[in-house]
């Protein structure tokens, strides 16, 4: 799996919406639908730095790793 991004979670904590945030981030809808669904390959710090700001929290609260289970890993 990899990294995870729980910008919904915090979203949902805070009660915004994703119009709400990303007009307030200066970010497209459909880029922080991106982030949400975590197709994103990449994260700037800029934009990270604005999440947070905006959601009042940590990078810790929005980005999780999960280690991906390898071909021989699989039961």
């Amino acid at each position: 799996m990899g990294i995870i991004v729980n910008v919904d979670v915090m979203m949902a904590r805070r009660k915004i919406s994703s119009g709400d945030l990303a007009a307030r981030i200066g970010l497209t809808q459909a880029n922080l639908s991106i982030l949400k669904t975590n197709k994103a390959k990449a994260i700037r710090f800029s934009t990270l730095e604005a999440i947070c700001k905006e959601l009042n929290c940590q990078p810790g609260d929005l980005l999780e790793y999960e280690p991906e289970e390898s071909k021989g890993d699989a039961k």
